[in-house]
């Protein structure tokens, strides 16, 4: 049994052997296969690409000898373009030379001409000079002849001829003025009159008088002592706070801030009002109290700037300009506030405006911002004019507002009818009765410089300064000075006024020249 289980064992494997061995074969022979079978397919793939390519190479070798036969031609036609420029150059050339030989050939000729056309002339220059040496000699023999007989020089002669001609021209100047402003006068006088008069009739602002100082009452005289402080510290302390002088004198029952700055016055009396009221005076309280009245003071300027706007009838202004316009409450002009008069100006303006055509709303808005510098003129440099037209510009305002705003008076040209109204809107508003206030010695110095200034003219008797000085009149010679010599000496005398005074508003220069007739019966 062990032996048979042997045999089968052995028989197996030798079995499994010659499966091996025939399956090696038989892949051997299908690689083999296989391997032919690749051969001959990319010898095929080689013979496809090699013909291919030959196919490619001649197809490119027809292409390269097509373009290079296309750029021979393109060449040759560019090149027989190029011969026919070159030709008609070459003839434009050719018949510009003609043209030159011909040119040359006619300056030769001109040449000749000039040169003999020189010597006719210096012939004639001779013959010229010498006849102009005779007429110079017998212009100064009759010359002589002339001065002899008149028995006055030339010189004398000809400064006679020039005062007489100048005489004359003066005396048809004054004559067509004359006629001018007459003929003009029919024609605007009476219209300009209605409207400045309508304008004054339909407005009347209040009059409001400032000062530098401000007064404070006290309930009693022992207040000042409170006031003073242990040692002055507390006037200190209110002085410094609000930057305003106290003066505590002799006064009952007062006290006198004094200074320049109107806002900075307003706002040390309120405050000192409610110090003295409350009681509690010392410098943490002082300070206290300034700081929130001038929180108030900038609320009080704010409404008042927008109060004014609303009283005009003007909208839009930026916020920065009605504050500026608020501050003008507390400034004034020759004792006129500026305030009231920004707001005359407006309402002035507005009702000539309507009565000429223009626009009424534009008017009423240059007029209200007309002195809107005088709120800044001490913190920026410059007059209020130019200071006024910055501010506006910066804020968004029309140019035709900026310019009424800057020509007002008279520092730029005035371009419309809106610049005009402005001014005349401001010098009726500052010229009318009670409006400004001046010092007693000013104006007395006002009035005798206008008197000097007209007897500093020839011809001139007397003359009166009247209506407080808002016109003079001046009485002439009538055997030194004629009509026509009047209208003259009075522009004359109005022009040395405007040159040589500072005035609010302006000045009637009336010149009065009578023949009297005397006789006496005995």
């Amino acid at each position: 049994m062990k032996i048979s289980l042997n045999i089968f064992i052995v028989i197996s494997s030798i079995s499994a052997f010659i499966g091996l061995l025939v399956g090696f074969y038989g892949r051997k022979k299908f690689a083999e296969s296989r391997l032919r079978t690749a051969e001959s397919t990319s010898q095929r793939i080689i013979e496809e690409a090699e013909k291919k390519a030959e196919i490619l190479r001649k197809e490119a070798l027809l292409q390269a000898k097509d373009k290079l036969y296309q750029a021979k031609s393109e060449f040759e036609k560019e090149t027989v373009g190029r011969r026919e420029e070159l030709q008609a150059e070459e003839k434009r050339l050719h018949q510009k030379e003609t043209n030159l030989d011909k040119k040359v050939e006619l300056i030769d000729f001109k040449d000749v001409e000039i040169s003999r056309r020189e010597k006719d002339l210096s012939g004639k220059e001779r013959l010229v000079a010498e006849q102009q040496k005779q007429y110079d000699e017998l212009i100064e023999k009759q010359r002589i002849k002339l001065e002899t007989i008149a028995r006055i020089s030339s010189e004398e002669a000809k400064r006679m001829l020039v005062e007489s001609m100048e005489s004359e021209a003066k005396h048809e100047a004054a004559k067509r003025i004359r006629a001018i402003e007459e003929e003009t006068r029919e024609l605007s006088d009476k219209k300009a009159k209605e409207i400045i008069s309508l304008a004054v009739q339909r407005y009347a602002g209040d009059y409001v008088a400032e000062r530098t100082v401000s007064v404070v009452n006290l309930p009693n005289d022992e207040m000042k002592g409170r006031i003073i402080g242990r040692e002055g510290r507390n006037i200190r302390a209110i002085e410094a706070a609000t930057g305003i002088d106290l003066i505590i004198d002799d006064t009952p029952e007062a006290v006198i801030l004094s200074g320049f700055n109107p806002i900075r016055r307003e706002i040390a009396r309120i405050a000192l009002e409610r110090l003295v009221s409350d009681g509690r005076i010392h410098p943490a309280r002082i300070e206290e109290v300034v700081q929130k009245v001038e929180q108030e003071m900038n609320t009080t300027i704010r409404e008042a700037g927008e109060q004014a706007t609303f009283d005009v009838g003007v909208h839009g202004i930026h916020p920065e300009l009605i504050k500026l316009i608020g501050r003008l409450k507390f400034r004034t002009s020759f004792a006129q506030n500026v305030y009231q008069h920004s707001i005359e100006v407006a309402f002035l303006g507005g009702i000539m405006a309507s009565e000429l055509g223009v626009d009424v709303k534009q008017a009423k808005r240059a007029g209200l911002l007309h002195d809107i510098g005088k709120a800044l003129d001490h913190e920026v440099e410059g007059s209020h004019a130019r200071i006024g037209a910055d501010m506006a510009k910066k804020h968004g305002e029309s140019s035709i507002v900026i310019h009424a705003i800057a020509s007002h008076h008279g520092e730029e040209p005035m371009e419309t009818l809106l610049d005009i109204l402005i001014q005349a809107a401001d010098a009726l508003s500052g010229a009318r009765p009670g409006a400004r206030r001046e010092m007693l010695e000013t104006y007395v110095k006002r009035l005798d410089d206008l008197e000097k200034i007209a007897n500093s003219f020839p011809g001139v008797d007397k003359s009166y300064a009247i209506q407080a000085g808002r016109e003079i009149r001046v009485i002439v010679q009538n055997e030194k000075v004629s009509d026509e010599e009047s209208l003259m000496l009075c522009k004359d005398i109005a022009h040395k006024i405007e040159e040589e005074l500072t005035y609010p508003g302006q000045i009637k220069v009336i010149v009065i020249r009578e023949n009297r007739a005397v006789e006496y019966a005995r």
